[in-house]
């Protein structure tokens, strides 16, 4: 792939990374400063890089992922001077969560894992539709004789059709017949 495609790929990754990474540890009661945010910024973007090349599963996405959130976790958790800090559920001493933040971790992981995934298979699956695509328009514009021919010249009347007759049809819309209604 041609390297502006590659850059978008990994600006996206991490800026999907670092906009959820400081969105949970904000809403946790942590604080951040503009250095960490660049700093993760560059984390997540030098670690998304040189996997754009070509289309990634959730085995690779899902590890990547994990590490990167523990490295966010642990830049995001240096930015505290205090030993505990936070509020609610986002309290925990120096760089070791506890099995709450664990847990949260795990979970924000494999749904981000399961949705970027998904976009990947989304995002290459229109790369590869567009690339036939464009083959295509290429082959008949360069080649015209080889170029596929069109429905209309290849079926110059449309087929006749023909109604096809039900063997085991009951037809009960409408009146009822007068044979009916001398049985009642």
């Amino acid at each position: 792939m041609t390297l502006p495609f590659r850059l978008v790929r990994a600006a996206t990754f991490a800026v999907v990374c670092l906009v959820l990474g400081v969105g949970a540890h904000v809403l946790g009661g942590g604080t951040l400063s503009a250095p960490h945010l660049a700093g993760g910024l560059v984390l997540a973007f030098g670690a998304a890089l040189p996997l754009t090349g070509r289309e990634r599963t959730i085995r690779v996405i899902l590890p990547l992922l994990a590490a990167v959130q523990v490295a966010l976790h642990v830049m995001f958790s240096s930015a505290h001077t205090g030993a505990h800090w936070g509020t609610g559920a986002h309290v925990h001493s120096g760089l070791v969560p506890d099995i709450g933040m664990l847990l949260m971790h795990g979970w924000a992981v494999t749904l981000t894992g399961l949705w970027l995934a998904r976009g990947e298979a989304l995002l290459w699956g229109l790369v590869r539709r567009l690339g036939v695509r464009l083959r295509r328009l290429l082959v008949a514009y360069l080649h015209p004789v080889y170029a596929p021919a069109s429905p209309a010249a290849c079926d110059p009347e449309p087929p006749v059709l023909r109604s096809a007759v039900l063997r085991h049809a009951v037809s009960r819309r409408g009146p009822p017949s007068a044979a009916a209604g001398a049985f009642a």
